[in-house]
């Protein structure tokens, strides 16, 4: 006797998942389509070969035969060792990854009412995230009936960026979403 009617049969077997293919990003040696290609590589004459000569000169050196640039014309090779060509890849990759600039973004609270002591406060606050290359997100949060007094929220705010104007610039001027009010400075750029 079945456990499952035909009709409600699982699509796989229990306990595993569908198998992941990871695809090469390059085509190497046999999977190389073009009849012609400019081979590249230490040792090598630089010239365009049948494919299956540049793949019989990388297999003489020990190594691969790596298509690089498949869009050129003839596609462009090089004799390499393929497992080394694609850990010196990943390395680049991940250096790129490192030398990217990250966007830090600091979040500055307010209420409609807050006073002047607790406003400078918060400037000093935002200078430093400003000279430490952060973004602020200043906002005003409206809790409760504090709603009506939206002019007050704006007003707190513009004059935040005022504060600020040496430091930083409006991104976004306040604008107002539900129950709070945004605005957006971002840093100066470095002289």
């Amino acid at each position: 006797m079945a456990i499952f009617p035909d009709n409600n049969r699982p699509s796989r077997p229990f306990g595993r998942g569908p198998r992941r293919v990871v695809e090469e990003p390059y085509r190497v040696n046999e999977r190389i389509l073009a009849p012609r290609v400019r081979l590249v590589g230490e040792n090598i004459k630089v010239d365009v070969y049948p494919t299956s000569v540049a793949i019989k000169i990388a297999q003489e050196q020990g190594l691969d035969l790596v298509e690089i640039s498949p869009n050129a014309d003839p596609p462009v090779c090089k004799v390499i060792d393929y497992s080394k060509f694609k850990y010196e890849q990943k390395k680049k990759q991940k250096e790129i990854k490192a030398n990217a600039q990250k966007t830090i973004l600091k979040e500055i609270r307010f209420g409609p009412n807050t006073d002047d002591h607790d406003f400078n406060f918060k400037v000093k606050h935002a200078e430093n995230f400003l000279k430490e290359g952060a973004k602020v997100k200043s906002y005003v949060h409206f809790a409760g009936r504090s709603i009506v007094y939206k002019e007050r929220g704006e007003i707190l705010l513009l004059k935040f960026a005022q504060a600020l104007e040496e430091f930083g610039k409006v991104e976004q001027m306040p604008k107002l979403e539900g129950k709070r009010m945004y605005m957006m400075i971002a840093p100066k750029g470095k002289k």
